[in-house]
């Protein structure tokens, strides 16, 4: 009698079966050497695909099965410890060999420093692409720890490649605050946000040039500790969940939205939600990214 082998789970996100032809690509990069804290983001890829194995996939706001997308999870891109420059480089060639093939790229960090490379390969492709860079921190530091390309540098090599808008800042320091002064950058205070009512979604939408390409990257920490204490610098007075899937869905349905990369989870052992949240927030991203095309 012939035995048949017991079924398995696909180990990658959402626990689908491999797609042959994928037009989305999740690139973990489970890379945080420039941490200049609590160190712990490298394990973020694996919790967040780890936890995506055990929930639902149908997005009931927008009537998305995320398993029924052509969405494939690529093996973990190997850090490169010569240094973060280094790692840009690896993580810039291989989101490029993704675009150059028409393929959507995910980057899921790891810490922020890993949005540097993405978003040269995706400017180097887009022209006029524009950022929407959301986050606890304004990550406009010319240089940290002797580097141009740490985490907190983010945002300061995204102005580089086009224009920035933040949302949900509640951090700086002094000589960042005189660069967006200089610079006349338009960011969303978290305490405005905390404090106004529903029409600061808009008005982030409105500061979106609607005819640009957009790529967006997420920092889990402009959600607030009490429901996101999973990562490096957590900063009191931040966005709910809530805030933050209605600034998604209008930014998605208002703009063309070309990529997008997911940051700055540091699983805590034993405690699961974080991991959670942010796999359902991924997943809401795709749904909503697949709605729009």
């Amino acid at each position: 009698m012939k035995r048949e082998y017991p079924e398995t789970i696909p180990y990658g996100f959402m626990g689908v079966p491999r797609v042959d032809s994928p037009e989305i690509v999740l690139l973990p990069v489970p890379y945080d050497s420039t941490t200049s804290y609590r160190p712990g983001s490298r394990d973020a890829p694996a919790a967040i695909i780890e936890a995506s194995r055990n929930m639902e996939t149908y997005d009931e706001t927008l009537d998305v099965d995320v398993a029924d997308l052509p969405i494939g999870t690529l093996e973990p891109l190997m850090p490169r410890m010569a240094g973060p420059q280094a790692m840009g480089e690896a993580i810039e060639a291989a989101v490029a060999h993704h675009l150059e093939a028409g393929r959507m790229v995910v980057t899921l960090g790891g810490e922020h420093s890993v949005t540097i490379g993405a978003a040269r390969a995706y400017a180097a492709r887009f022209p006029g692409l524009q950022f929407l860079h959301i986050d606890a921190h304004a990550d406009l530091r010319e240089e940290y720890e002797g580097t141009p390309e740490n985490h907190a540098c983010v945002a300061r090599r995204l102005v580089d490649l086009g224009p920035v808008v933040e949302v949900g800042i509640r951090s700086l320091s002094a000589p960042e605050m005189d660069f967006v002064r200089a610079r006349n950058l338009r960011i969303f205070w978290a305490r405005e946000i905390l404090e106004g009512g529903p029409e600061w979604v808009s008005s982030v939408v409105s500061a979106l040039d609607p005819a640009a390409p957009l790529y967006v990257t997420l920092d889990v920490d402009v959600l607030d500790p009490s429901i996101m204490a999973a990562t490096g610098t957590p900063e009191p007075g931040g966005l709910l969940y809530h805030h933050l899937t209605r600034l998604l869905h209008s930014v998605f349905t208002g703009h063309r939205v070309v990529g997008f990369d997911v940051v700055e989870l540091m699983p805590i052992p034993g405690m699961i939600a974080p991991d959670f949240l942010v796999s359902r927030l991924l997943l809401r991203m795709l749904a909503l990214y697949a709605s729009t095309r």
